[in-house]
C-alpha cells in the first residue's frame, strides 16, 4: 500500500502510515496536471485545502481507495466523482472548531481595534493614537451566519464578550434569536460573521443586495470559505460606508490574493491567508485523526 500526502500535512500522519506499513510520499502542493502524472501509484491521498481533487484527477487514479481530508471543508473534492468511481472520501469536522472559532474572535479583535494597522504605524517610527480609535465589543450584536460547530463555539465566545448574539440558520436554535431570512436579520447586526460551507446555494450570499440590508458600519469577519462574500461588492460597501470593516481569513481566488480588490484598503480590511485551522496542536490532531482513519479503511 501507498500513500500520498500533499499540502503540508502533519507529519505525525507520516509515522502513523509508516508504522501501519504504508509506504508515504511527501510532495509539496500539486496543480492538477502534475496530480494526475503520479496518482496512478497511490492506494490513498491525505490533503488539505490547497490541492484539488477534480474528475480528471479521480479518472487518473486507478488505485486510489480513500481520500483524507485532513480538515473539515470538503470544497477542493469533487465528491460525485469520488462517489462514481467508488473512492471513501473522510475529513476531520470536529478538528479545527477550536482552532477557527478562536481565529474567527482574533480577527473580530483585530479589526475592532485596528490592531495590524496600529503595529505597521509603530514599526514605521509613528505614535499615531488618535488615529487608531477602535469600538468596543461589549453590547455589540453579532450575527452568527451558519451554525455548525464553529458558529456555535463562536457564538459562545461572543457571549464571553458580553455581545449580544443572533443567528442565522435553517434549523430553529434554542438557546439564541434565530432568522431564517438573511433580510430579517443582517439589519440588526453590528458585526456579521460567516460559518456557512461553501456550495452552490451559499456561494455569493454576501452581495451587493444583501449588503444594502445592513446596518451602517457594520463589520464584516469571514473564517469559513471564500466566495460566499463577492468582494468587488464588498469593495462597493466599503466605498458607500456601509461596511466600515472587513476582517477576512479567504478569498475567492486562494492563493492568488494579489488580484483581489479587497487589498486596495489596508486601514480597513484586516487579511491573512487562511489561517483558520493552523496552530500547532488542531494540525496535529487532524493529521492523527485521518490518518488513522486511512490505516483502518485500507486494513479492512
Amino acid at each position: 500500500m501507498k500513500a500520498l500526502l500533499v499540502d503540508n500535512v502533519n507529519n505525525i500522519a507520516v509515522d502513523i502510515l509508516n508504522n501501519a506499513g504504508i509506504e508515504t510520499v511527501v510532495m509539496h502542493s500539486l496543480p492538477e496536471d502534475a496530480l494526475c502524472e503520479v496518482i496512478s501509484d497511490f492506494d490513498a491521498i491525505l490533503l488539505r485545502n490547497l490541492t484539488y481533487i477534480t474528475e480528471k484527477v479521480i479518472k487518473k487514479a486507478k488505485k486510489l481507495k480513500i481520500i483524507g481530508r485532513v480538515g473539515s471543508g470538503l470544497d477542493n473534492i469533487d465528491m460525485q466523482a469520488a462517489e462514481d468511481a467508488k473512492i471513501r472520501v473522510i475529513n476531520s469536522p470536529d478538528g479545527n472548531t477550536i482552532a477557527t472559532s478562536e481565529h474567527t474572535i482574533a480577527l473580530m479583535l483585530a479589526l475592532s481595534r485596528k490592531i495590524p494597522m496600529a503595529c505597521a504605524s509603530v514599526f514605521g517610527g509613528k505614535w499615531e493614537r488618535q488615529r487608531f480609535m477602535g469600538n468596543d465589543l461589549y453590547g455589540k450584536t453579532i450575527g452568527i451566519i451558519g451554525f455548525g460547530r464553529i458558529g456555535a463555539r463562536v457564538a459562545k465566545l461572543c457571549e464571553a464578550f458580553g455581545m449580544k448574539v443572533i443567528v442565522y440558520s435553517r434549523r430553529k436554535i434554542n438557546d439564541y434569536r434565530c432568522f431564517d431570512r438573511l433580510e430579517e436579520i443582517l439589519p440588526l447586526c453590528d458585526y456579521v460573521s460567516l460559518h456557512l460551507p461553501k456550495t452552490p446555494e451559499t456561494v455569493g450570499i454576501i452581495n451587493s443586495e444583501t449588503i444594502k440590508l445592513m446596518k451602517q458600519g457594520v463589520k464584516i469577519i469571514n473564517c469559513a470559505r471564500g466566495g460566499l462574500a463577492v468582494e468587488k461588492d464588498l469593495v462597493q460597501g466599503l466605498e458607500s460606508g456601509i461596511i466600515s470593516g472587513i476582517a477576512t481569513d479567504v478569498f475567492e481566488n486562494e492563493p492568488d490574493v494579489a488580484s483581489s480588490p479587497l487589498l486596495k484598503f489596508p486601514d480597513k480590511v484586516v487579511a491573512v491567508p487562511h489561517l483558520g485551522a493552523s496552530t500547532i496542536e488542531t494540525q496535529q490532531k487532524v493529521a492523527k485523526e485521518i490518518a488513522e482513519k486511512v490505516v483502518e479503511f485500507l486494513a479492512s
